[in-house]
């Protein structure tokens, strides 16, 4: 089933649903989406507008940057719920021979190891974007501010909830240097959200006194 072929009401519907999928990787996925959307949305609301002239090209420049990136973090809702399918299914090989036990083990590995990148590519996109939501913030149109903070939100979100799932993932990958500089990386990126989604609530505070 390709989840983003869903309406919005169904998509709302199978994640309530007892299925495991989608689940909080595909809608982690599904915030970094809408983030990159909105920021672009708030650099389109830039162009064009008399009071901005003087940043016109550089929400130019933001506005063809982040295009790409909704699509490709949407496509990761569909990623991420197949990346489960293929962990559920590798714990299900028979294991009652030495050679099936040792295929089993080795695709539970590969399964995991790929069940941990797509929410850590996730991740990864979306930190690409993280200092132009807070240029967006503090240089794009005021009127549409709230929308440069709701998209800092949803980075956060994405960000947070794709490493949690990533995280999930590496406890029982075995590959210790895989593990470790996933991890290490996944520090600075959560880090850089952190501080992404408290530098654009503060210039909505002092937008807002």
């Amino acid at each position: 089933m390709e989840l983003t072929n869903l309406t919005i009401d169904k998509f709302v519907a199978a994640t309530a649903s007892g299925e495991p999928v989608p689940g909080g990787g595909s809608i982690s996925a599904l915030c970094g989406s809408m983030s990159a959307a909105l920021a672009e949305m708030v650099a389109r609301l830039t162009i064009g507008k008399k009071k901005y002239a003087d940043v016109q090209e550089k929400m130019e420049q933001l506005a063809e940057k982040l295009a790409p990136a909704s699509p490709l973090l949407l496509k990761a809702v569909n990623l991420d719920s197949e990346a489960y399918d293929q962990v559920f299914q590798a714990y299900k090989l028979p294991k009652d021979t030495d050679e099936e036990k040792a295929f089993r083990s080795d695709t539970i590995q590969m399964a995991l190891k790929h069940a941990a990148a797509v929410p850590f590519s996730v991740a990864k996109l979306v930190n690409t974007f993280l200092d132009d939501i807070v240029a967006l913030a503090e240089s794009g149109n005021q009127n549409a501010i709230t929308d440069a903070y709701v998209a800092s939100l949803c980075a956060r979100t994405a960000v947070m909830g794709a490493c949690a799932n990533a995280r999930i993932n590496l406890s029982s990958i075995k590959d210790e240097e895989f593990v470790d500089e996933m991890k290490r990386d996944m520090e600075i990126i959560e880090h850089n959200a952190n501080e992404t989604e408290k530098n654009v609530a503060a210039l909505l505070a002092k937008a807002l006194e």
